[in-house]
């Protein structure tokens, strides 16, 4: 972007108009048969749109006052802008839903996470303000306004994908938080597997989060995605999930599984945070991504990694799993331990390989090549129909 451009982005006021809309791209991809048309998806298409339209029409919080944002141009008082809380099964369209909002949502300071990565990021904030109020670079006793105020410099519309809350420390911070972001004028659009009023239900000290539930569903408009099917098993009945040879046809067929399960939308990348460390995330669309088996077999991921990848993707499209031997121990252990996750976590997987499952682990010494028999048991139940229609997936 040139200097002139970036000016004149930068003097782009927030109350432009909407040019696009979900409820047209919804609408598209309808046309094209990618999906078919659900009562409870159009639901939130509208809710999303009304909510674009309001944010087209309000600005950001005033610099000068953290409740400038709640007044008109003559000062007359404005209700806060309600985000959206959606929640349903897995597999019922969500995440597609977001990924069409958050390609045409107005504001320009817009942030897209899984949740866990946010409150990563929180924590690692709330750790070095602590260190600047030790250090006495800055003063106060409380770490949390100004994270709470740097994030809504950053970012006005944050949107999470996979709410959940299953770890204390978060549940502890979250109701001060967010308490002070909402003020700040952020607006919180979210998908979540489960109602406001189950998170973190049998958490450690849950009464102490109960307020950090009760202030969401006064800033945010909660909508349940009751769609009549899990769309991706319509996507994947009937296709084979296990795709051998390698070669051109395989990947051909790769694709159009891609296609049909990200409902032809554009991928985008993103990094997953497991204990400190960064997993990259290529390609990911509509709650499903895909890798290389050198992405996730040939690098120094573990089983933690491994289980934050399960946990933030309803499916995994894996290409290019090789033959191997002893000196690729290493990778088919990571591709043991990968299977396992993803089995424990009844995910669902698409996979395309070299060989058969039992002929992909060559090898006839070491613990792999025992461990691997299980691998290509589990490798031939993942393609069933049973697995695919299982509703814990």
């Amino acid at each position: 972007m040139d200097e002139l451009q970036r000016r004149s982005e930068s003097q782009r006021s927030e109350a432009i108009p909407v040019a696009h809309t979900v409820a047209g791209r919804y609408g598209a991809l309808i046309a094209a048969g990618e999906i078919e048309h659900d009562s409870a998806q159009d639901k939130v298409v509208h809710a999303l749109d009304a909510l674009n339209e309001v944010l087209a029409e309000t600005g950001p919080a005033s610099k000068k006052s953290a409740l400038g944002w709640l007044f008109g141009r003559r000062g007359a008082a404005k209700a806060p802008v309600r985000g959206l809380y959606v929640w349903g099964k897995v597999g019922r369209g969500k995440t597609m839903l977001m990924d069409l909002f958050f390609d045409i949502a107005v504001p320009r300071k817009k942030r897209r996470v899984h949740f866990h990565e946010f409150m990563a990021d929180v924590h690692e904030r709330v750790h070095a303000v602590r260190a600047q109020i030790r250090d006495g670079e800055i003063s106060g006793d409380d770490p949390i306004p100004p994270v709470a105020a740097a994030i809504a410099e950053e970012t006005r519309l944050l949107c999470f994908d996979e709410f959940t809350v299953t770890d204390i420390a978060d549940a502890m911070i979250l109701g001060r938080l967010f308490t002070r972001l909402f003020e700040l004028g952020v607006v919180m659009v979210a998908t979540s597997n489960v109602d406001p009023d189950d998170l973190y239900r049998d958490g450690l000290n849950r009464g102490h989060f109960l307020g950090f539930v009760a202030l969401l569903k006064t800033r945010v408009d909660v909508l349940c995605l009751d769609a009549r099917t899990d769309y991706r098993m319509e996507k994947l009945a009937g296709a084979p999930l296990y795709l051998t040879p390698l070669g051109p046809e395989v990947e051909a067929g790769l694709e159009e599984l891609w296609r049909k399960l990200t409902h032809g939308l554009p991928a985008h990348s993103e990094e997953l945070e497991a204990k400190g460390r960064r997993i990259p995330v290529t390609r990911t669309a509509a709650g499903v991504a895909r890798f290389t088996f050198a992405e996730l077999c040939e690098q120094p991921l573990g089983a933690a990694d491994f289980q934050r990848i399960a946990l933030s993707y309803h499916t995994i499209v894996l290409e290019g799993v090789p033959v191997m031997d002893l000196p690729q121990r290493n990778a088919a252990k990571r591709f043991i331990n990968l299977i396992d996750t993803l089995y424990n976590n009844r995910n669902k997987l698409v996979l395309s390989a070299a060989t058969e499952p039992d002929g992909l682990y060559i090898a006839r010494t070491g613990t792999e090549c025992f461990e691997f028999e299980r691998t290509v048991s589990r490798l031939i139940e993942m393609r069933s129909r049973e697995w695919l229609q299982d509703p814990a997936g």
